[in-house]
Parts: structure tokens; C-alpha cells; sequence
């Protein structure tokens, strides 16, 4: 199986700004059915202008979104907490991606890879960061 991708604010704020190499990545794995999430924090933290956001809308259509439900915010949290960080959505990607990881490899994309490796080391998760 290839590997799911999971999307941060940065990799969907570079969607939206019409980013050849992320539109790439997104196209590629789209074409080869793979999994693409999205936590819905990171879609607030990137959607602004609504109707001039096509681009993004169109890119948000091959991913599904991971609500920040109540048990998500929980452990974005404690995980903050643990890893002594303070950002929940960040926490939240991380927490997406070490979900994927436990049956497969997972990669995120991200603008933050130095926090995403943090949070991901401290979850003992191994997944692969690629910096947008």
C-alpha cells in the first residue's frame, strides 16, 4: 500500500496559493487513490475568503477532513501538554498521522517540520515530514 499523506495548515495555505510542487504531490496521490486527511483545524486555520478560495475548495475535494471533535481536542491537548507545545492543530496533525502510521507509513506535509517532528517524537510515532 503507499503510503496516506496528512495536510497542515501550510500544505493547504500552498494549495491554495497555487504551489506547482504541492499540486504535484496532491495530484499524484489523488491519481493513485491514496489517502489524503485533512484535520478540520487546519482547514479553519487556512480558509479566508471563502468564494476566492476555488483553488483550495478543489484541493479539499481529494481529502477527507478529521473533525476536532471532543475526544480529537482531548488528546490534542494532553498532547500539548506532554510535548510542551501550545498548538492544538499541529497537535492534531500529529495525532492524525500517528493514527495512519500504526498500519502503514505515513507523510505529512507541512510548513512546521520542526514541531511536527517534536509532537511526533514525543507520541513515539515514526512518520515522514516533508517540508512545503
Amino acid at each position: 500500500m503507499t503510503a496516506p499523506l496528512v495536510l497542515d495548515t501550510g500544505a493547504l495555505i500552498a494549495l491554495d496559493r497555487n504551489d506547482r510542487q504541492m499540486w504535484a504531490v496532491l495530484r499524484v496521490a489523488a491519481d493513485e487513490r491514496r489517502l489524503i486527511q485533512v484535520p478540520t483545524g487546519a482547514v479553519a486555520q487556512a480558509w479566508r475568503h471563502g468564494s476566492r478560495q476555488a483553488l483550495l475548495s478543489r484541493a479539499l475535494r481529494h481529502c477527507d477532513e478529521v473533525p476536532l471533535d471532543g475526544v480529537m481536542a482531548r488528546a490534542a491537548g494532553l498532547l500539548c501538554g506532554r510535548a510542551g507545545t501550545v498548538d492544538v492543530i499541529d497537535a492534531s496533525v500529529a495525532l492524525t498521522a500517528s493514527t495512519l502510521a500504526r498500519s502503514s507509513d505515513a507523510v505529512v506535509f507541512t510548513s512546521d517540520p520542526n514541531d511536527i517532528a517534536h509532537l511526533a517524537d514525543t507520541l513515539g510515532a515514526k512518520i515522514q515530514i516533508e517540508h512545503v
